[in-house]
């Protein structure tokens, strides 16, 4: 008799903490970047601009291949901005918007940008500065640094300067 008492006590201890736990669950729902430490588990910033590491990168709907493909990159180089992390992948934005997630191995911290307008690049990070090369729309630059307005880019084996607000693929005050 004791011990049948005892299993219905413990049954009973079973039931309440189930019922604890679903209730505290449901009180106090937790996002999947809240309760996982894989997410910006790099403790770099994010948002920050990276580039394509390889002339063809799948961009897929989830962070795993078990996902499906939506999007190819083929354009080493090609600035894009990591907008969220998780574990091995990372979730990239093109300058059009398009996104979706890559694996951390097909990206590069190698900074580039993208000119958003013809541009003539500048031996000095002035405007009366001499000319060095004009630069179409859309053309992909590697950037040196940057600093105020301004930064040293190289295309071509020609390096100067260009005005930061003509180059997507950097923030208005980062400093590279």
């Amino acid at each position: 008799m004791v011990t049948l008492f005892k299993v219905n006590i413990d049954r009973a201890m079973k039931k309440i903490i189930y019922i604890f736990t679903i209730l505290l669950l449901i009180s106090n729902p937790i996002s999947a970047e809240e309760q996982s430490p894989k997410f910006n588990h790099t403790n770099l910033e994010i948002p920050r601009f990276v580039s394509l590491g390889s002339n063809k990168i799948n961009l897929r709907t989830g962070p795993g291949k078990r996902y499906p493909i939506e999007w190819v990159f083929k354009k080493k180089g090609m600035p894009v901005e990591i907008i969220q992390e998780f574990d091995t992948w990372r979730k990239i934005k093109d300058k059009e918007g398009n996104t979706g997630w890559a694996h951390k191995n097909l990206i590069s911290g190698k900074r580039t940008g993208i000119l958003i307008d013809e541009y003539i690049i500048l031996k000095k990070p002035i405007h009366d500065a001499k000319p060095i090369a004009r630069v179409e729309k859309g053309v992909i630059v590697s950037l040196e640094n940057c600093k105020l307005n301004w930064c040293k880019v190289e295309i071509s084996g020609y390096k100067g300067w260009i005005e930061r607000t003509k180059i997507w693929g950097v923030y208005p005050k980062e400093k590279i």
